[in-house]
């Protein structure tokens, strides 16, 4: 697209100003040579859909995964890691560009970074990474889209983005459906092993545009520290068998004059979940009927639980405020034994060296974090995380699209082969050493050269392992295990709505995240909570409700 058109770019982003989306959707379409076709509702199609596959290199398991997704468990490093990608991916290929988000401290370049050099070298290719902090990635990507310098390949961000979602995938970005649908993903194994609910999630416009970061299907529902649980005495979540307890136990967790309170920055999400509240949207199946959780009462009880806990002093001052870009700042709160709970996704609890049981083994060997679930009887988990994002590749040539899927496979690659050890730990010897397991334990270099964010360029359901803790491991697995069983699927996989694909986690997402930090944190009254699901509904969930149940009803059909 060329870059003529900065003010239509501009006015896709939300900048808390979504009344300037239908002025600007028009031009925007009209200058991305579109025709002004607008983007429909309707039932993702399985055609656009690739042929999954099991990516198995020869590893057997400590503790088995399951066939509803509960991901393998693994308790030692493979001695001799094998290749999981041909050759060198890269070969001839020019230096291809790749921006991503990253929780960590920037990187080593690549000039002082010995990973980096010997993936290259794998790859036969050159990389330029631009490794983002997460609390600055939105501003980076607004930058990137407003002044037409988006790189070869670039995360979407986790919250915002554009209003106009599908809009901008067609004008900017590679139709990925001619090179991945059905058996062409054939090329591409690694990409193969992601889970076909990650794909559904990467389809706009009856296209296929992304590239998933894929999840376990459930985000977990963040971490607590046993140790102080067990100090209250609840040695087990089952003691925990409903909201009152929860209020119990954490007004007896806040402890002000220790500089301790029980919830770091939110509870909302598994306040939610226990009571049996939906991810976004309920789809009753026999009516085709779609519901917002806001509209729930379980929803509503999960907020009033909320605001009872803030009532009591329960929060750590100043973090119910904290973004999820933020969530560097809260969770390091955590790990230094500020509160007894915290709200984070799973796959940071067991990251290699910069984890939850790492990182807070070396501040207190008393600290004990494990992963929460949803208590009580009624709890659901929620399929919050199908994919942390998507990947995308700019708009060109057949021969450049298939040279960055090559990279995105090779940085898919599974556990135990050599790109995810390079990827992870870096190079033996200089990034990390062998333990008396085996498995891997960085190096001060390594600590520093494996934060380049290759995971965030593509990746199948992440395995279960640790070469911190045998113990971390059998809890993710157990809690994966309890947890998974009870997964709600998410509706809104199988069904495209373009007014949800622009605005659910853009504008629509900071009218719902502001309006609920007002009630929660007493600045506006619970009663205002019934203003702020018809502002939710008026500003666009009405809409996109019409247009799933459009899509059902064409799914039926």
């Amino acid at each position: 697209m060329s870059s003529s058109t900065p003010i239509n770019r501009r006015a896709l982003f939300r900048m808390g100003a979504g009344a300037g989306l239908a002025v600007a959707a028009a031009p925007f379409l009209a200058a991305c040579g579109d025709g002004g076709t607008t983007a429909k509702a309707e039932a993702k199609s399985a055609s656009l859909l690739p042929t999954t596959a099991v990516r198995n290199i020869g590893l057997k398991p400590d503790l088995p995964g399951t066939a509803a997704g509960v991901p393998h468990g693994f308790f030692r490093y493979p001695a001799e890691p094998l290749r999981a990608t041909r050759g060198t991916p890269l070969k001839g290929a020019s230096t291809i560009s790749v921006t991503a988000e990253t929780f960590s401290p920037p990187p080593p370049s690549r000039a002082r970074n010995a990973a980096w050099k010997e993936i290259e070298k794998l790859l036969g290719g050159q990389v330029d990474f631009t490794a983002v902090p997460a609390d600055d990635y939105g501003t980076k990507f607004s930058t990137m889209v407003a002044s037409d310098s988006l790189p070869d390949l670039f995360m979407y961000p986790e919250a915002g983005g554009v209003d106009n979602k599908a809009a901008f995938l067609r004008a900017t970005c590679a139709d990925l459906t001619p090179y991945l649908a059905g058996e062409k993903i054939k090329d591409y194994p690694n990409l193969a092993a992601i889970p076909k609910a990650a794909w559904q999630s990467a389809i706009f416009g009856g296209k296929l545009y992304g590239i998933p970061i894929a999840r376990t299907g459930t985000g977990g529902a963040g971490f607590y520290r046993h140790d102080l649980f067990e100090e209250i005495g609840i040695t087990s979540l089952d003691q925990i068998t409903g909201p009152d307890r929860f209020v119990e136990a954490c007004k007896e967790l806040t402890r002000p004059k220790k500089d301790q309170y029980a919830i770091i920055a939110g509870v909302t999400n598994v306040l939610a979940m226990s009571a049996g509240a939906p991810h976004f949207w309920r789809l009753d199946a026999a009516t085709g009927k779609f519901t917002t959780d806001l509209e729930t009462p379980e929803f509503r009880l999960a907020v009033e639980t909320a605001r009872s806990l803030h009532d009591a002093g329960c929060f750590y001052p100043g973090t119910i405020q904290m973004s999820g870009a933020q969530k560097a700042q809260y969770t390091d709160m955590f790990k230094n034994g500020k509160g007894a709970y915290v709200y984070d996704g799973m796959p940071s609890y067991l990251a290699p060296g910069v984890g939850y049981i790492a990182s807070m083994k070396a501040i207190d060997k008393a600290y004990d974090p494990r992963p929460f679930a949803p208590f009580g009887k009624d709890a659901v988990a929620w399929m919050d995380n199908v994919a942390l994002q998507n990947t995308h590749v700019k708009k060109a040539s057949g021969e450049r699209v298939r040279q960055v899927l090559a990279l995105a496979d090779f940085a898919a690659s599974p556990f135990g082969s050599q790109e995810y050890t390079l990827i992870n730990y870096g190079v033996e010897g200089t990034d990390f050493t062998r333990d008396a397991q085996g498995s891997p334990t960085l190096t001060k270099q390594g600590s520093q050269d494996v934060t380049v964010p290759w995971k965030f360029l593509a990746s199948a359901v992440p395995a279960v392992f640790s070469a911190d803790s045998e113990d971390g491991v059998r809890h993710v697995h157990k809690t994966l295990s309890s947890m998974i069983p009870v997964m709600e699927q998410d509706p809104t996989l199988q069904y495209s709505s373009p007014t949800w694909d622009s605005r659910g986690s853009g504008s629509l997402l900071t009218l719902k995240q502001d309006g609920l930090k007002d009630i929660i944190a007493g600045r506006k009254p619970m009663s205002a909570y019934d203003q702020l699901v018809k502002d939710y509904l008026a500003k666009g969930a009405e809409q996109a409700r019409g247009e799933f149940e459009e899509a059902f009803q064409k799914g039926k059909k």
